[in-house]
């Protein structure tokens, strides 16, 4: 049983900053990648940044140069840096771990981010 819970969201005011922590429990036998996503009512979940099994990292063009995805291997977390934030980031946020080999993927309950003045 693999889980992923997340924490860090709630309100932040246009150009201020959030972390979002993703943290991974559970016996994972396959080579994965890490994930952010989030989602807006009535809207697709959109991919955010991943970090892959290889250490590579990879951001939507609207999150580029403002987010920072991270690992700490120690303690099995993932984090999202949010920096510059706009109205535009405010989301549910979703921590993914995917499997591409099998497929499988692994969700996290979510946590709100707002982004308001």
């Amino acid at each position: 049983q693999v889980t992923l819970v997340e924490s860090g969201g709630g309100l932040a005011q246009p150009g201020g900053s959030l972390r979002l922590s993703c943290t991974v429990s559970g016996n994972i036998l396959s080579w994965y990648n890490l994930n952010w996503y989030r989602q807006v009512p009535e809207k697709q979940r959109e991919l955010v940044a991943t970090f892959t099994g290889t250490g590579t990292t990879n951001y939507a063009d609207s999150v580029k140069d403002r987010f920072t995805i991270s690992r700490d291997y120690g303690k099995n977390a993932v984090y999202l840096q949010m920096n510059n934030l706009k109205p535009d980031d405010t989301a549910v946020y979703y921590c993914n771990l995917h499997q591409p080999l099998i497929p499988r993927d692994y969700w996290g309950q979510g946590t709100r981010v707002t982004v308001s003045s």
